[in-house]
């Protein structure tokens, strides 16, 4: 979500891999940094990418591991050390820092921010130093909730979520609000793109414009540049955000009015998710963990056109961690999603596993 490197179009075979974590089979859980089959996460939940390495949320260890995509070497950049999972709220360099079941995470090349979910804080971390700041949200020592479009530390979020960058700004799923917020990342100016005006937290399914448009549970986020793609775990659908505008509409997924859970893979308002959580795209196509289905989708962004490239076909929901290629793989709760242009990789969160679709 965010930080997907974009500008070719996928051209995928649907092959389903192992990257790191247990080998198929096995889903043993813990916090070993490692290589490939040794490496060992906890419910690692989003994942984003620099190109060169791959950028993972370890939401119950409360670390923020890198994973070097050449070499399958995988280690803590931020949170404590091995051995260790204890949280916090502290801003720190490296094993010193402290996060509180860390979930989206996006980058710019040089910084991850990432979504601090029970801090209710936005994160950022100097990828060269390890060096850990809040960006937005209360300080150090405080984990206020709220709903404030302020500066800084006086900004408040409930539960953010998902998190993706164009570049200058940061876009972020509050979910606990049921909106979609925005901060400037050079004066970290909080305010609400899309969804209920300050003061009121009001869910719903509208496609509307700013402040009119509602959400329920708003969870994964990405961009283009030009526009915002979210998913909306509890309304089962995939909406677009007209990043000018704030003009909500939606993609796929059942029509408004309408919160219809399934699997079909159909154009528009036909399709169903049940509980799609990270979402990734290559510009022209969307790729979204679809989380309770236990399957990757695809849309095609220009027709809406929803299929399933990997997991179980349509009419089945079968979980489990098998290495195969399209219908024939299988994922345990995929959560998050991201592209270094060439595959997909993946958060498969009760595997403890992270996938790789090439």
């Amino acid at each position: 979500m965010g930080g997907s490197v974009q500008g070719c179009t996928l051209s995928l075979d649907a092959v389903v891999t192992t990257f790191a974590g247990p080998s198929q089979g096995t889903t043993t859980s813990g916090d070993t940094d490692a290589t490939g089959n040794s490496v060992r996460f906890q419910q690692p939940c989003n994942i984003t990418t620099d190109g060169t390495n791959l950028y993972v949320a370890d939401m119950y260890n409360n670390k923020i591991r890198k994973i070097n995509i050449s070499t399958q070497v995988v280690t803590t950049l931020a949170g404590p050390a091995q051995g260790s999972t204890t949280s916090g709220d502290t801003d720190a360099t490296g094993n010193a820092a402290r996060f509180y079941i860390p979930q989206g995470i996006t980058t710019d090349g040089t910084n991850l921010y990432v979504a601090d979910r029970y801090n209710n804080k936005i994160r950022k971390i100097n990828i060269s130093t390890q060096v850990v700041t809040t960006l937005a949200g209360p300080a150090q020592g405080s984990t206020t909730s709220g709903d404030t479009d302020a500066m800084g530390n006086a900004a408040r979020f409930y539960a953010p979520t998902g998190i993706t960058t164009d570049g200058a700004n940061l876009y972020v799923a509050d979910v606990g609000n049921n909106k979609i917020r925005k901060i400037v990342i050079s004066t970290g100016a909080v305010t609400t793109l899309a969804g209920p005006a300050q003061g009121t937290t009001t869910s719903g399914d509208t496609d509307a414009t700013g402040n009119a448009a509602r959400f329920n549970a708003p969870e994964g986020i990405t961009t283009d540049g030009t526009n915002l793609y979210v998913t909306e775990s509890l309304n089962n659908k995939i909406r677009k955000i007209v990043i000018s505008t704030g003009a909500v509409t939606t993609l796929a997924g059942p029509a408004q009015g309408t919160t219809t859970s399934g699997d079909t893979d159909a154009t528009g308002n036909a399709a169903r998710f049940s509980i799609p959580r990270g979402i990734t795209t290559d510009g022209k196509n969307l790729f979204v963990a679809d989380f309770n289905n236990h399957k990757i989708r695809k849309i095609v962004i220009s027709t809406g056109a929803v299929t399933t490239l990997a997991g179980p076909a349509q009419g089945t929901t079968t979980s489990g961690d098998t290495d195969a290629t399209g219908n024939a793989a299988r994922f345990n709760d995929p959560s998050d999603i991201t592209t270094e242009g060439t595959n997909l990789y993946i958060t498969d969160y009760v595997n403890n596993k992270i996938r790789k679709i090439e």
